[in-house]
Parts: structure tokens; C-alpha cells; sequence
């Protein structure tokens, strides 16, 4: 890896989040200066974390005054819900992009990291594994939102570099992973056995050692990279190191798939098939192969465990 030579006083944009409030201190405690911005005011106590609240980002704000402070973004910023319409994410996702780009050329950001999406990539499961060189068949109105803003990173005249993680557990999560952590608590046996279609997931704590990498490495700029855990696990598999997390057996039950399947699509829930029976394999061969080193190789190491259940 080939280090940029400068020290870094970033600006992270969406700051309050999961996703936010972890990073933020995460580069904190490695020596960064962290403006941390977000709409919902959430105060970090670190003397390298500066707080700043931003306006709605479907309002048009003035960013210049903020990147004249900084030398890079990590753009986290953004709205992921999915029953929203294409105009709010065109207005969030796109234009605030857009917004902020132009502030970043006038400016002369050094880099601005995109947080963008697997979604921008893929929809909910795929038959391939995917890589960056696929081209990009979003299949919402959320991962069409991401790869626009994509585009126009890419056409600005900024150095840039775009991450795509897959879907992130940690401490606070929420969707999906969080969901589970419910069912895991439940005390009886669950109809999971069967569902070993292997999903890549995401490390919170592994998303943050990409982001620290990606700002340190001359190399990742005008890059697109795939980020996610080495290892992919199964629906059946993460349920497992819950229970065991919380001392209990797995007690699962091998119900076959096409029940699962058909009861789920009866209740018109083939999204919810699609993200816990069928794959979704995207490595991050890219970023390994730039010399990123995760700090925590798969979901199913104890330490995983053990932060995803706090």
C-alpha cells in the first residue's frame, strides 16, 4: 500500500447512524481529526471529534464552509428506506450528491469517500458472485439512487473513492440482523436448519478498517471496491452464533426450503425469501488484493458473536 502523506482531518456526513456513530470513533482513535455531521445532533465526547448538525439534505445546503475545514468526506449520509418514493431518493441520494460534489471540486477535496451500496450493484440475491467489474443491475428505487450518485462522482473532476459494503451487524443494528437476534432469543426451537444459501455480510468494525484504509492508500482513488467479510454465512449459521452467544444450543429444525419458500410468498413476502433462503456472494477480492487487512475474517468468530449480541 502506498500511503498518502498527509494528516487527515475528515468530514463524516451522516454521523448519528449505525453506521456513523461506530466510524466516527473508530478513525478518532487512530489520530484523525473527525468533523461528525449528521441532521439528528448526537454528541461524541473524544477531543479528536468535533460535532456539527446539518440541515435535511432534500433542502439545499451550503457545504463549502464545512469542506474548507477538512481534507476528505466519507459521504455516509443518505436515506435507505425502502418504502420511499423515487423522488425523495433522487432528492437525498442524487441531488445532495451532486450538491456536494461540485462544493468538493470548488474546493480542491482531496478525497471524497462514497459510501454507496451493494444495492447500486445487485438486487437482494444473485446466482453469480459479484464482482466490480460486473455491470451494475440495481432493481429499487434505492440502488438506482446510489449508482446515479455513483455516476456522477465519477464524471466529476475529484479524486474520489467509492465503497460498496454489503448489508453491516454490530452493536445497535438494526433490519435484518436485528430481527434475528430477537428470533435467536426466543425460547423454542426455530424452522432455520434449512436455509444454508451463503450470504456475504459485513462487520461494522471491518466497514471501518476499510474506510481507514481507503483513506490512507494513494492507490484506492478512482476506485469502485466491493466490502464485506472474507468468509459468507448462512441465515442458519448466523442464528446458531446467536444462541451460542447467549449460551444456548442452536435448536434448529429442519423445515425443507420450499415450504419456507412458498409460505413467504403466499404471505407476499419474496423479498424476504430472496434475502434469507437464496445467495448473495460478493467477496472483496479487490480491496484484499489493494492489501486491506480485516480485522475480523467471518460473523461466526467468537468476537462477532459476541458484538453482535451486546
Amino acid at each position: 500500500m502506498t500511503e498518502l502523506g498527509y494528516n487527515r482531518v475528515v468530514l463524516v456526513t451522516g454521523a448519528s447512524g449505525f453506521v456513523g456513530r461506530y466510524l466516527v470513533k473508530y478513525l478518532a482513535e487512530r489520530e484523525y481529526r473527525v468533523i461528525a455531521s449528521s441532521r439528528s445532533f448526537f454528541k461524541f465526547r473524544h477531543p479528536n471529534i468535533t460535532n456539527v448538525q446539518l440541515p435535511d439534505l432534500t433542502s439545499s445546503f451550503e457545504w463549502r464552509s464545512l469542506l474548507y475545514q477538512c481534507d476528505t468526506v466519507v459521504h455516509l449520509a443518505g436515506l435507505a428506506h425502502r418504502f420511499a418514493s423515487d423522488d425523495l431518493y433522487n432528492s437525498v441520494n442524487v441531488k445532495a450528491v451532486a450538491s456536494l460534489t461540485q462544493a468538493a471540486r470548488e474546493c480542491g477535496t482531496r478525497q471524497l469517500v462514497y459510501v454507496s451500496s451493494i444495492a447500486a450493484q445487485s438486487g437482494s440475491c444473485s446466482d453469480v458472485n459479484l464482482t466490480e467489474a460486473d455491470a451494475p443491475r440495481p432493481t429499487n428505487a434505492y440502488g438506482r439512487s446510489k449508482l446515479a450518485a455513483e455516476d456522477i462522482i465519477r464524471a466529476a473532476d475529484i479524486p474520489f473513492t467509492i465503497l460498496r459494503p454489503v448489508v453491516m451487524y454490530g452493536q445497535n443494528d438494526k433490519g435484518n440482523f436485528a430481527l434475528m437476534r430477537r428470533c435467536a432469543r426466543l425460547p423454542v426451537s426455530l424452522p432455520f436448519g434449512s436455509l444454508k444459501a451463503p450470504r456475504s455480510v459485513l462487520s461494522i468494525k471491518n466497514f471501518s478498517s476499510a474506510v481507514d484504509f481507503v483513506l490512507k492508500d494513494v492507490g484506492s482513488l478512482g476506485e469502485t471496491f466491493i466490502v464485506s467479510d472474507p468468509k459468507a454465512v448462512s441465515v442458519a449459521e448466523m442464528i446458531a452464533a446467536y444462541r451460542i452467544a447467549l449460551g444456548k444450543r442452536p435448536n434448529l429444525i429442519q423445515v425443507p426450503e420450499k415450504w419456507i419458500e412458498m409460505i413467504l410468498k403466499f404471505l407476499r413476502q419474496e423479498g424476504m425469501w430472496q434475502r434469507i433462503g437464496c445467495p448473495l456472494l460478493a467477496p472483496p477480492h479487490k480491496l484484499l488484493q489493494r492489501g486491506w487487512i480485516p480485522e475480523q475474517n467471518s460473523f461466526l468468530m467468537q468476537r462477532g458473536w459476541t458484538e453482535a449480541v451486546d
